[in-house]
């Protein structure tokens, strides 16, 4: 405990600590998700634009604007790890994240300019690199400010800022649908043009905003800084960014690790469920109505999903739980996939849709927080997990964007994604068997069997602090 709490009672420190994550909620939350808004509207207006004449205009097949959704994660993907063990390793991560969402906010507006379908591609894989910073990057950036009865609701509010964007954008294509032809531009291009300047605009003040590390905080006061330091030092070991594990050891302590692996695999059928996100405008038009109609009926689901992630998330914390959240998420989709295979009946199937945006991507909320909680340190081991499992999990929207074919019921897409929840749900089992084992090890005092848990992953202070894998 740092000396300026040394003489506060138990009491003060309580009144200290809320008043210090409301400071950061006030400041941190809003900026975090406003961006991420951003990113999810620059990544996903494509298709968007799809209902819009993108695909006429630069004559385009099916399978060719499968490949345009799909490129952005060749170069999304890959650039996560790097990205993530510099962040780790810098004193300004607030202002990395501003810049590079500066950069992809310029490519997302010269979208608008191109003409064929292989500038497209190439703006596309671009505007993947410039992303890859963001998502992983953010949850990293969160973690080093909050606790992990904290995290799981801010981690929530991340993705609920996710859904918000994915129903705004949706909103507001609809609404550039009226801009047609203004000036001799196309709707398409018009919606690549606002979007893209207003995140550059956005970028540039968040830039002055956005804190740094909480050792190094101007928004907060010396005795802040302190407490914000200690209460994530108290938890794990050591406070970020005061760490001097070199970043290639670090990774290289991820990729040794078999939980890792185990919660990559987890996550890369979970983001193929997640895949879902970049047709949802083409599965609510298969319906049967007008464009400008689907785009406005986009919006309810995620507004619906925006409200269960918080539910979802608020009681993780409060019962420090995961894994009854996955598996009921898993069970809920499951149904889900089967409703718009087994009718064409209009109600049925938006039912089913305004279900599967939280139960297929609920899982993933409770998948980042394990991460962060079960792979804590040291924190270059951490910010490398973090971007691994988003990396290689994403590479699943690469192959699952070829899945939506063969309207309106998509066999294959709902078919393939309901063998991947089921495959998911044996998985995350037996990771909830695997961490149990180890906790049973650190609780026995068996040097032997404690020395096998410090093998696996967890470091010898942490185990100093009865550190234990909770959540499952």
């Amino acid at each position: 405990m740092p000396d300026s709490l040394r003489n506060l009672s138990q009491e003060e420190i309580q009144q200290l600590n809320k008043k210090l994550v409301r400071k950061i909620d006030m400041i941190i939350l809003p900026i975090i998700g406003i961006l991420y808004i951003l990113n999810y509207i620059d990544r996903q207006n494509l298709a968007a634009a799809k209902l819009q004449g993108i695909m006429h205009d630069l004559n385009m097949t099916t399978q060719q604007f499968a490949t345009a959704i799909s490129i952005l994660f060749v170069g999304y993907l890959p650039f996560q790890i790097p990205s993530n063990l510099i962040i780790s390793r810098i004193s300004r991560p607030g202002m990395y994240i501003c810049c590079a969402v500066i950069i992809w906010g310029t490519i997302s507006a010269s979208t608008a300019a191109v003409k064929t379908y292989g500038q497209l591609l190439a703006v596309r894989a671009i505007l993947g690199v410039a992303e890859a910073v963001f998502f992983p990057g953010a949850i990293y950036y969160l973690s080093a400010w909050y606790t992990k009865g904290e995290l799981g609701k801010r981690i929530a509010a991340l993705y609920i800022a996710q859904q918000f964007g994915n129903a705004f954008g949706g909103l507001f294509a609809a609404g550039i649908f009226h801009l047609d032809g203004t000036h001799g531009i196309r709707a398409w291009q018009w919606l690549f043009i606002i979007e893209g300047c207003a995140t550059v605009g956005i970028g540039s003040i968040c830039a002055f905003l956005m804190p740094e590390f909480p050792h190094n905080s101007k928004i907060l006061t010396p005795v802040q800084r302190e407490l914000a330091v200690w209460r994530i030092e108290s938890e794990a070991g050591a406070a970020e960014g005061t760490e001097n594990e070199g970043t290639w050891k670090g990774f290289s302590k991820a990729l040794s690790d078999p939980k890792l692996l185990i919660l990559i695999f987890c996550n890369l059928l979970s983001q193929a469920q997640g895949s879902i996100a970049n047709y949802f405008p083409t599965l609510v038009a298969s319906l049967g109505y007008s464009g400008t109609t689907s785009l406005l009926l986009t919006a309810p689901p995620y507004v619906l999903a925006g409200m269960v992630y918080w539910v979802l998330m608020w009681y993780s914390d409060r019962k420090n739980t995961a894994y009854p959240i996955i598996i009921g998420c898993i069970a809920t989709a499951c149904g889900m996939y089967i409703i718009p295979m087994a009718t064409l009946n209009v109600g049925a199937r938006y039912f089913s849709m305004m279900i599967l945006p939280f139960a297929s991507v609920g899982p993933q909320l409770v998948l980042y927080k394990t991460i962060n909680l079960h792979l804590a340190r040291p924190v270059s081991k951490r910010a490398a997990a973090s971007a691994l499992v988003n990396a290689i999990g994403g590479t699943s929207n690469i192959w699952a964007s070829y899945l939506y074919f063969a309207p309106p019921q998509f066999y294959a897409a709902f078919g393939t994604l309901m063998g991947c929840a089921v495959l998911f749900a044996l998985t995350i089992t037996f990771y909830k068997w695997l961490v149990n084992r180890e906790n049973r090890r650190l609780a026995s005092g068996d040097p032997d069997q404690i020395a096998k848990v410090v093998k696996g992953g967890v470091t010898e202070e942490m185990v100093s602090l009865g550190w234990r894998y909770e959540m499952y």
